[in-house]
């Protein structure tokens, strides 16, 4: 698919999916769903590809949030077509991990994206929060749901009825992201973490994301045995006997994904 909103390149087998609207502050439209969708079908199918970072053009905006021209129009069984919640579902069960790089504002649509990533890493100068009641509506892609999980009850309901935006600080101290860098700084940060999870064997990513993403919302019992499963298929991978090995013969490991 050819991309007019999105770019997509990969560096250093991370892909970059770069919302491009810098003139609507990379505000989301269902153009930019499609396109973001695409890209992760193509990730999905790439061998070379270890995980996705999802960032914005400029240093003001990640993502402003749902294009609000086409919000005006939408319909109360609008709400029940495939959209905005539909394509971040998809993306908080990707199987490859992602990192939302908050380079700017990310608000509504655009803070709902960062929630459904793996790993929030924001800029000294972001602001992140959900300010759909300001006009009249809900946040309606994962944000009431997600954002609870993250950050508690509590913090959810005030963040959500008061519709305000915080500070990359504030978000760090309520764990709504994991890491803040000064803006100059940002993508570095995000490198190391990328470095560090491509350096772990391919296999027992997916295995550790899917049970911790999976096991969250059940019950202690059922976790602790898809836990057992899945350590069940890491015990008998390829990527086991080269780990196990590189660490006795003190080399580093050449894993395969296998």
């Amino acid at each position: 698919m050819d991309f007019e909103l999105i770019q997509l390149n990969v560096r250093d087998r991370w892909a970059t999916v770069t919302i491009n609207r810098p003139d609507v502050r990379n505000a989301l439209n269902a153009q930019v769903l499609q396109e973001m969708e695409a890209a992760l079908d193509d990730v999905d199918r790439r061998s070379d590809v270890d995980g996705v970072i999802f960032t914005g053009t400029g240093e003001k905006a990640f993502a402003a949030g749902a294009d609000i021209t086409q919000l005006r129009n939408k319909e109360a069984l609008d709400a029940l077509e495939p959209g905005m919640q539909d394509v971040y579902d998809k993306l908080a069960a990707f199987e490859k991990p992602t990192i939302a790089m908050i380079n700017g504002v990310a608000a509504g649509g655009g803070c709902e994206l960062a929630l459904a990533c793996d790993i929030r890493v924001a800029s000294t100068k972001a602001k992140v929060g959900l300010p759909e009641l300001n006009l009249g509506i809900i946040p309606g892609a994962g944000g009431t749901q997600r954002l609870t999980r993250l950050v508690g009850k509590g913090k959810a309901v005030e963040m959500i009825l008061r519709g305000k935006l915080i500070v990359a600080d504030e978000a760090l101290r309520i764990g709504l992201v994991n890491d803040v860098a000064e803006p100059e700084a940002l993508e570095e940060k995000v490198r190391e973490i990328t470095a560090d999870i491509s350096a772990k064997g391919p296999l027992a990513v997916r295995l550790a994301k899917m049970v911790v993403t999976r096991g969250a919302d059940a019950n202690l019992e059922t976790a602790e045995l898809l836990e057992k499963l899945a350590q069940a298929v890491a015990f008998q991978s390829e990527d086991k006997n080269e780990g196990t090995s590189a660490f006795l013969e003190k080399r580093q490991a050449n894993f395969q994904g296998k």
